[in-house]
């Protein structure tokens, strides 16, 4: 049974055809309830025959930035062909279909809300939690699809992005996730620690008497990875001539030992992560590209620390109670400021280690204050004040004047926004958020409980 499924229908072909759809619905175990778009709250389903730009907008918002899936579906593969599908998937649905496109589309449904419901619930799970904080869309959607690969899939996994992003922590979910029977473990190879004279014992193994100094015989990588994962870390650093010999053990799954003849079987998962553009190496001719197709089955791009910041302060909170458990340390006001405007070159390692050192200035249990930040990392002279109304803020007003909104809509969407951050950054603090925002507590709490009313906006005092 899939239950809690809120179900819209948005135009007069479809609202026709409504009976019969919740009939179906009903009949393949979806428990829906029906309810206005505007109002629509968590995962859902919208049934449409036509759109405008208010349309777009309300998806947009329902769909709060991909972090909710919206299934919207067509009554038929004619009235889909109708629509620009891709603009559909940018303004927030997770997946659209015609209802006549199979002899059973609500048991499509019910599959769908299923698998994704499973996906949620292990994005959510302690094993997550406790290793990779953050809730921000970007990381929400990069922590689903490593699922997806991990759960879903038996592909080879490349995963990219800069120094410090927690390439490793994913490659250790990836491997902790594989729902393979009787699993081993995850070997690690550092391809940027290979030593090109000793890199076919390091990856084959080889036999006593090999070469000078092989007393006895030895397993290699791809021996230890049997049955398990291998994760070969800063792949991009293998020189071309290793990247031929390892083709075939990736493609093939079979090796020999330097020394020996003898073919050796090994079965293993293989996960290889990067801080380079391999398409970019390959261009310039320093990665292949038939070893990059063999390890980039499927490819997952960790998002770096400034595309994420509205992590910065759980992450933070995260590692708190890493380094002390139980202590539930509160942060100032001019920290918290400090933390989420400072650039962090070194990603999340980065901030992990800021963290580490701010604790270990700190005395007692208050909040952690000003002063516990180190004299080396405070900001040098005087702060620049960059102005936030940036390209991105002139870009996203563009995109909703285009779409047909007004200043009214622009300047209410705006201040939803704003209020959302503040109050994730705040912990649900009504006080502090009102403070940050400008306004008095009591005129926040009216703006909330208009809004879980489904009323328009209201004048901050």
């Amino acid at each position: 049974m899939v239950e809690n499924i809120w179900c819209t229908f948005h135009g007069q072909a479809v609202n026709a055809a409504k009976a019969t759809i919740l009939n179906a619905l009903t009949e393949n175990q979806v428990a829906v309830y029906q309810t206005d778009l505007s109002s629509a709250q968590g995962s859902g389903i919208v049934f449409f025959s036509e759109v405008n730009p208010d349309f777009y907008q309300k998806l947009y918002e329902v769909s709060n930035r991909g972090l909710e899936r919206v299934l919207c579906i067509t009554l038929s593969q004619a009235d889909l062909a109708k629509f620009d599908v891709w603009k559909l998937l940018r303004h927030g649905a997770s997946d659209l279909f015609a209802w006549d496109h199979s002899s059973n589309p609500a048991k499509e449904v019910a599959t769908k809300f299923a698998h994704w419901q499973e996906v949620d619930r292990l994005l959510k799970s302690p094993l997550v939690k406790r290793n990779l904080a953050g809730q921000s869309p970007v990381w929400v959607r990069t922590l689903r699809q490593v699922i997806e690969a991990s759960c879903f899939t038996d592909l080879s996994i490349l995963v990219t992005g800069e120094s410090g992003t927690g390439k490793e922590l994913i490659a250790q979910l990836i491997h902790t996730l594989d729902p393979r029977p009787n699993k081993r473990n995850l070997v690690i190879s550092d391809c940027t620690t290979i030593v090109a004279e000793l890199s076919g014992s390091e990856f084959f193994g080889h036999e006593r008497g090999a070469f000078t100094g092989a007393v006895n015989s030895r397993d290699g990588a791809f021996a230890l990875a049997n049955n398990g994962t291998l994760f070969l870390d800063e792949v991009g650093e293998l020189p071309l001539n290793l990247q031929v010999e390892l083709l075939r053990v990736v493609q093939e799954h079979t090796y020999k030992r330097v020394g020996s003849n003898v073919w050796q079987k090994t079965d293993f998962r293989l996960i290889c992560a990067t801080n380079r553009d391999l398409l970019q190496e390959q261009a310039r001719g320093r990665f292949r590209h038939d070893f990059y197709y063999r390890i980039a089955g499927w490819s997952c791009h960790l998002p770096p620390l400034r595309e994420r910041t509205e992590d910065i302060v759980p992450l933070v909170h995260h590692f708190i109670e890493k380094i002390r458990p139980g202590s539930a340390l509160e942060i100032d006001g001019a920290v918290r400021d400090y933390l989420v405007s400072r650039q962090y070159l070194g990603n999340v390692r980065e901030l992990k280690q800021l963290v580490a050192r701010i604790l270990h200035r700190h005395i007692g249990t208050g909040p952690i204050t000003i002063g516990d930040i180190a004299e080396e990392d405070r900001p040098s002279g005087e702060i620049e004040v960059v102005d936030w109304r940036d390209d991105h803020f002139e870009s996203a007003i563009r995109r909703a004047v285009s779409l047909g909104n007004g200043l009214k809509e622009i300047g209410h969407a705006a201040e939803a926004v704003a209020e959302r951050i503040v109050l994730e950054e705040e912990q649900g603090n009504i006080r502090r958020a009102a403070s940050k925002l400008g306004i008095t507590e009591r005129a926040l709490q009216m703006r909330r409980a208009a809004k879980r009313q489904g009323g328009g906006s209201i004048e901050v005092e």
